[in-house]
This record gives C-alpha cells, structure tokens and sequence, in this order.
C-alpha cells in the first residue's frame, strides 16, 4: 500500500535521527496522526524554536537562551576550576549531582580521527584561549572513558601544559567504565569519578 506523501516524507524525517530505525519511525509517525492537533502545534513549534531560540555560550559554548549561559553568569561558581566534557548532556549530568561547583567548558565532539574529527573541529581553541586569560587552578578532563575520550585528553593536556606547567590537570577517577558513555552514569557514580579524578 502506497502511503500519503506527507506520511513517507515524516518517517523518513524519523529515520534520519540516531537510533530510529524504519517501524520505530513509522509508530512515532502514526502516533503523531492520532494525538489532538493542539499537542501536535505545541510539537511542532518547539522543534521550530530548537535552533532559532538556543546559542552556544560565549564563555563555555553550553547551549543556553540567553549568552552568558545561567553557569557561566552564577557569581557563586568557583571560577578556578574548569571541566571539560564532550557533550551538553555530560554536564547535565554532573549538574544533576550537585556535587561540582566550578564551570564548565563543551567540546561538542571528541578527536577522532577515523571519523575526520580533529581539535580544529572541536571547540578546542576557546578552551586554550579561556585558559590563557583566566587565572585557572584546575582543568578537570572529563572526556568519555573510550578510545577517542582519552585521545582528546592527552591531546588536551598536552596542549594546556604549553600555556602553563602550574595549572592542576585531572582525569576523572574510578567508577565509570572504560567504553561507557558519561549520559547513562547514574548520580553516585559520576560523583564517585569525580572525587576519585586523577592527575594526567
């Protein structure tokens, strides 16, 4: 049976996204077709407003509303101590602890050279100029505990060592596994990292 164009161009649309596959697009689809249309504007217009109401912040490239981003902009954060992770939903994550009270620097990304991923890709450079202009004390490297996670690492850490010997640089500690992606730590083990982080 031929579906409406309008139906095939929507799963299709589904499809494109990470870990949709054809039925799983087809069910959220056919699910859309049948929730009431005030739901379905509602949908609509925050996929709409996704990319025209968010920026990157200026200081930590956070996705935020508004540039300083509400971290950046907080006075009572230790601004001697930067983490810096791969992805937005890595500093969702520590921010869901509680237990970190520095900021924070994203990468967007990790170095990769199988997938063409370099540091030029990457928000490496505002990193190391945010280094050079502030008086930092630590950098903790909190990069996915993977092949590319502890490639960008030393990459970093290396390149932070050229703008100074004095500044502290930690990778976080026991309790997340090698290979494990840091969004899917539960709250005790992303505390337990990070107070078990390590000097590199």
């Amino acid at each position: 049976m031929k579906l409406p164009k309008v139906i095939e161009s929507l799963i299709e649309s589904f499809q494109k996204l990470p870990g949709i596959g054809p039925k799983t697009a087809q069910r959220l689809t056919f699910y859309l077709l049948n929730v009431p249309q005030s739901q379905l504007d509602y949908f609509s217009e925050s996929l709409l407003n996704l990319k025209k109401k968010t920026v990157f912040c200026s200081v930590c490239k956070n996705i935020t509303e508004v540039d300083l981003c509400p971290i950046c902009s907080d006075s009572s954060r230790n601004r001697k101590v930067i983490m810096v992770v791969e992805q937005p939903l890595d500093l969702i994550a520590f921010e869901k602890t509680g237990k970190f009270k520095g900021l924070y620097h994203v990468l967007h990304g990790r170095i990769s050279p199988l997938e063409n991923i370099g540091p030029d890709e990457i928000f490496v450079d505002d990193l190391l100029k945010r280094i050079s202009s502030q008086d930092i004390d630590e950098i903790i490297i909190a990069t996915n505990p993977n092949m590319e996670g502890e490639a960008t690492a030393m990459y970093l850490a290396k390149e932070i060592r050229k703008i100074s010997d004095s500044i502290k640089i930690t990778r976080l500690g026991m309790g997340i596994p090698t290979g494990a992606d840091l969004e899917y730590a539960d709250d005790l083990t992303l505390t337990q990292a990070l107070e078990g982080r390590r000097q590199i």
